[in-house]
């Protein structure tokens, strides 16, 4: 048997026999399996295609405040045996964590049934260039040249500790990302689509989407730099926010650090730091975007509101944290939502007076963690919209911009749509600054 197809409760005796090798005063062993396919396109055809498989058993001891861990790749008794003493020789001659915290006891795991697909974890090679088949006769189609990949993942993790908590897991993604040049190089347009359950992955409807932008994008007029309004499709805006969730960190807000810390001492949590139209949540259980029953200290996700209709309700942090500031911090997401309005990106831009519409974020650097200010470049295909409607293509930029301010100054949301494994609306913000042009395709 392949150890990727490990049930939960092969894995917990496979754990077991592991934690009953240890003689450290405590001791968590954990282990993940991944299968990984892949298929990948240039110009038009298909370059290259594979498949790997991994597993690893990792076990941490214990002593005291002294710590340290070992893994290995081989699940035989003996294997065992040695990677549990390599890492209690190793925690006792470790230092001792000045941040040290006690071990979880049993924690109340969620189960995430819409992580796993049976469909996606038994895809075949054959499968892989069906699904990548669409993106090579639209090039054709619309005289393009298509560079595509595709990879799909199976994954099962469990964890087991010396207290009592036990924790397993399985879960499938299949990602699709297709980037189009026309004949001339003048012109580019990109897509990109991911889902758990592979039926609903539409890899036709995103090499449509590449390919319009790549015929739209080959005749540019100039369009100074500038503070404009801006329209960010979900692929975008889902680069800023992800940015936004990692820095909602309560440790840094606590020692002043943070844009989220208070002048003088303390956090924003609960002062309205957005527009009204603001609401970011989470939850594992989530169909659309299921995220990991765990965080990676152990800690169980639960269902989270981290900003409700402009206010700061939430900030995240380590278990260390928690307990020094006497607050029950929940850990960082592993996925997350942002309510939107209702229609579409399309009935977004017909309500549009006059916008720069983005539809691709690039090479993004942070600038002032302190404000949480990052640069980055539009590619892909950039827009003017006017009076309800594309015009034309614009040069690309680099922009100087804090999602902080973006959140602070919105006029109008899609529906949110999956994106980069989180759902996000398309956004109108009155104001996105370009600081100078970019002279990317």
């Amino acid at each position: 048997m392949s150890a990727i197809d490990i049930t939960e409760a092969e894995a917990r005796a496979l754990l077991q026999r592991a934690l009953l090798q240890s003689r450290a005063d405590h001791c968590e062993v954990s282990f993940r399996a991944s299968a990984r396919g892949n298929l990948r396109t240039a110009r038009n055809a298909v370059s290259t295609a594979g498949m790997n498989e991994d597993h690893v058993v990792t076990v941490k001891a214990m002593f005291g405040r002294r710590s340290a861990s070992a893994s290995a790749n081989q699940l035989d008794d003996a294997t065992l045996r040695r990677t549990v003493h390599a890492a209690e020789e190793l925690a006792r001659l470790s230092p001792e964590d000045p941040e040290w915290v006690a071990p979880l006891g049993p924690q109340p795991y969620l189960a995430v049934p819409a992580a796993w697909s049976e469909a996606t974890a038994r895809l075949s090679p054959a499968e892989r260039a069906g699904l990548s088949a669409p993106g090579l006769a639209v090039a054709r189609e619309r005289g393009c040249r298509a560079a595509s990949y595709l990879e799909d993942t199976r994954s099962v993790e469990a964890r087991l500790s010396s207290t009592g908590l036990f924790g397993y897991h399985r879960a499938t993604r299949v990602d699709y990302s297709v980037t189009m040049r026309t004949a001339d190089d003048a012109g580019s347009g990109s897509a990109a689509v991911d889902q758990n359950d592979v039926a609903r992955l539409d890899t036709a409807g995103a090499a449509r989407i590449a390919a319009e932008k790549a015929v739209a994008s080959r005749e540019r007029r100039p369009l100074a730099p500038g503070a404009y309004p801006v329209i960010l499709e979900p692929l975008a805006a889902a680069e800023l926010l992800a940015l936004l969730m990692e820095a909602l960190d309560a440790r840094a807000a606590d020692e002043g650090r943070s844009a989220f810390s208070r002048p003088g001492s303390g956090t924003r949590i609960g002062e309205k730091l957005f527009s009204e139209s603001v609401t970011l949540r989470s939850d594992p259980t989530d169909a659309n975007v299921p995220g990991s029953p765990w965080a990676s200290d152990g800690r169980a996700h639960g269902s989270q509101t981290w900003i409700e209709r402009g206010t700061l309700r939430a900030l995240h942090g380590s278990r260390y944290w928690s307990e020094k500031s006497g607050t029950a911090l929940p850990p960082q997401p592993s996925r997350y939502t942002m309510d939107g309005g209702g229609g579409t990106l399309e009935e977004l831009i017909r309500g549009t007076a006059r916008a720069v519409l983005v539809t691709r974020l690039w090479y993004i650097r942070s600038v002032d963690p302190r404000t949480l200010l990052y640069t980055g470049l539009t590619r892909d295909g950039t827009f003017l919209v006017e009076d309800g409607r594309i015009v034309h293509a614009v040069n690309n930029f680099r922009f100087n911009e804090s999602p902080i301010a973006m959140l602070q100054d919105v006029q109008a949301l899609s529906a949110p749509v999956r994106a980069n494994g989180a759902m996000v609306p398309a956004m109108r913000l009155g104001r996105f600054n370009f600081t100078s042009v970019s002279d990317a395709v």
